[in-house]
């Protein structure tokens, strides 16, 4: 399996204070194959993954920011500390990943044993606009948005310590939405405060809710004691129709409400102002806002998510709509919707692959 040959995390991964020059081929179709992988345990499906993008990843990881990568002992002992369930799969990812450097002839390290803890990484803020109605059925939808070279193109399905959690892969074992077989629905956003501080990437946390959680409460709780690197707002949906948005940071204590929709701003007014208006993160929650209080079906929602001002298509500037994802976990199944383009996956599916191209404004 082949996902670009390293083009993931570039040196720069998060978006700067001013948009950059337009390049001269901004408009250009973008083709992109999108990998559906079916592994309950991590073997070679994910090693061929670890492969493939282990060395945009290693440059993503090493690159300079603005406080060092910790040292291993310190990234384990924080993983086994805040999600000691993770533990057995984190170590056979660090044998398979072993095993794939010294296959592809690098020099071993401890690089990818501390990258793969995914305590205090470098930083990058992705976009993002999501959305859950309870009524008649459950469904979370969102718009993951981003830049295509910095996307994994990955949806994994896999059954790590027993329970069946599917999602969109982020970070080699990360997920950046996701469901588990319980109905437990879970996605992320940016939630608007630059900076950073010690913690967990955000999709790590997203894979350990929906390994060890059944409920929207159960989700609250290990987010109010889980240390995460920078700002962002998770809304979970569970089956009993509890909906949660959480908004968590590395320096402040959760924050939690029942909103059934978020962009990229804490609550109703931003902490900057500058990055709201960049990325029109409040048109953008206005706009849902509208839309959740018309009842809408979760065909509704994904018309509204295929259009502006949820869709973007400045994929230039590292904020174009990469896939929209529509969860219905009473049909266990997720859906990822392009104009004019969907795929279904579920918990069950084999192996697939489908063909995307992305058309810039």
């Amino acid at each position: 399996m082949v996902l670009g040959g390293g083009r993931r995390k570039g040196l720069n991964p998060f978006p700067r204070a001013l948009p950059p020059a337009k390049p001269p081929d901004a408009g250009a179709p973008i083709p992109l194959t999108v990998f559906g992988i079916r592994e309950p345990v991590p073997g070679p499906r994910w090693q061929a993954l670890f492969t493939a993008t282990w060395p945009g990843y290693r440059r993503w990881y090493l690159q300079r920011d603005v406080r060092p990568r910790p040292a291993l002992t310190t990234a384990r002992d924080r993983l086994a500390e805040h999600m000691p369930e993770l533990v057995p799969t984190y170590r056979r990812l660090v044998d398979l990943a072993g095993e794939a450097v010294a296959a592809i002839g690098l020099p071993p390290d401890d690089v990818a044993a501390r990258m793969l803890t995914l305590w205090d990484p470098p930083r990058f803020l992705p976009g993002c606009s999501q959305a859950v109605v309870t009524h008649p059925e459950i469904a979370l939808c969102r718009n993951y948005d981003y830049s295509p070279a910095l996307w994994e193109r990955v949806v994994f399905s896999s059954a790590f310590a027993g329970r069946r959690v599917i999602g969109n892969g982020d970070c080699l074992w990360g997920l950046t939405d996701g469901m588990n077989d319980d109905g437990l629905v879970v996605s992320l956003s940016f939630g608007g405060r630059r900076g950073s501080g010690p913690g967990f990437a955000v999709s790590l946390v997203v894979r350990y809710l929906l390994e060890v959680a059944a409920t929207t409460e159960q989700a609250r709780e290990i987010l109010s004691r889980m240390p995460v690197a920078m700002a962002y707002n998770l809304t979970v949906v569970d089956a009993g129709k509890n909906v949660l948005t959480a908004f968590v940071a590395p320096d402040r204590a959760p924050e939690f409400t029942e909103s059934p929709i978020a962009t990229n701003h804490r609550g109703e007014v931003p902490d900057s102002v500058e990055h709201a208006q960049q990325f029109a993160s409040v048109p953008r929650r206005e706009r849902l806002a509208e839309l959740v209080a018309t009842d809408p079906s979760p065909t509704d929602l994904v018309s509204a998510f295929l259009k502006p001002p949820l869709y973007s298509t400045h994929y230039w500037r590292a904020f174009g709509t990469v896939y929209t994802a529509l969860y219905r976990p009473e049909s266990e199944a997720m859906h990822l919707f392009w104009p004019g383009l969907s795929w279904r996956r579920s918990f069950d599916d084999p192996d697939g692959t489908c063909a995307v191209v992305l058309h810039p404004d």
